[in-house]
């Protein structure tokens, strides 16, 4: 078995068995490319089967150089999960990564946005703003609002389709990780706003045939990238001259965090973020432990 061939299977093992996403699967591929570009430029020819510790080692030493600590230990995750399937398959006796040991790593917390930085952000879409003759504003505006109101993953706002949207009901539909369904409730401040954009912008725009059914879409009718949210997003952070990163994920941990903060249920989180372990939701326990002595002070007997 070449390398090709091990890897073609694997991403089948991964999109089949595992239902991960087209982007994590990508992300365990360019793991494993990154060992066979090491490989081919150190002139070593050696097959998945037969690639021992030894060799892997003073990759992981190499790739060190260049890594910090985090994406080293992503590194060896991902080389680990590459080599556990083949193990599993039968192709291999042993794992070459079970002798390595990844980076230690502390707990890295969410960046996240108060209340009035969100505002900040959302009021500064110029709404007027046209291209094309499309109201890109109030589209960004819409976006934002969706993002923040939903805590929804990039991915998932930009596969949001109008079939999703149970509005009677309260509820959107989302498809996130591994193509797995949740119902995600919305407020009616948020309908209304959706309601205008698909109303009054999204008929400006000439759609494409396959993207009838996407919600948000770039004035050429088709489905905006992840790309496009990132730079709309960091746009409005320089207008603000706001001194932060922030990405569209910012905006979903913004969202945990506020309604942890304002007493919501760890579990309900859990749910409308689509965690599948608690522990995921958990780590907004962390980031503001104000909360936990409120909580303490309220229910606890000898307070």
């Amino acid at each position: 078995m070449n390398w090709q061939n091990a890897l073609k299977d694997y991403k089948h093992f991964l999109k089949i068995e595992r239902g991960l996403s087209k982007n994590s699967i990508y992300n365990y591929e360019f793991d494993v490319l990154k060992l066979v570009n090491y490989l081919e430029i150190n002139n070593l020819k050696i097959s998945p089967i037969d690639i021992s510790n030894d060799v892997i080692q003073p990759f992981i030493y190499e790739m060190s150089k260049s890594l910090n600590p985090r994406s080293q230990s992503r590194l060896i995750s991902g080389l680990r999960s590459f080599f556990s399937y083949l193990v599993f398959e039968d192709y291999r006796d042993t794992n070459p990564l079970d002798l390595i040991e990844s980076p230690k790593i502390g707990r890295k917390l969410p960046d996240t946005l108060s209340i009035e930085d969100i505002d900040r952000l959302i009021n500064a879409v110029e709404l007027t703003y046209e291209y094309n003759g499309v109201r890109i504003g109030e589209r960004d505006r819409t976006i934002l609002e969706t993002l923040y109101s939903c805590g929804l993953r990039v991915s998932e706002l930009t596969n949001l389709k109008i079939s999703d949207l149970f509005f009677e009901e309260g509820f959107i539909k989302v498809t996130g990780k591994g193509d797995k369904q949740r119902f995600v409730p919305i407020g009616n401040s948020t309908q209304k706003i959706i309601n205008r954009y698909i109303k009054e912008v999204r008929t400006q725009i000439n759609v494409e045939k396959e993207y009838k059914d996407t919600l948000f879409l770039n004035h050429r009718g088709k489905q905006l990238t992840r790309a496009m949210i990132f730079t709309i997003i960091k746009r409005l952070a320089e207008k603000i001259n706001l001194n932060k990163t922030i990405s569209p994920h910012t905006f979903r941990h913004s969202f945990a965090t506020h309604l942890l903060e304002n007493g919501a249920d760890l579990r309900a989180i859990q749910l409308m973020l689509g965690h599948e372990s608690i522990t995921t939701t958990e780590i907004y326990m962390h980031v503001d432990r104000t909360h936990l002595k409120e909580v303490l002070n309220k229910y606890h007997p000898r307070k």
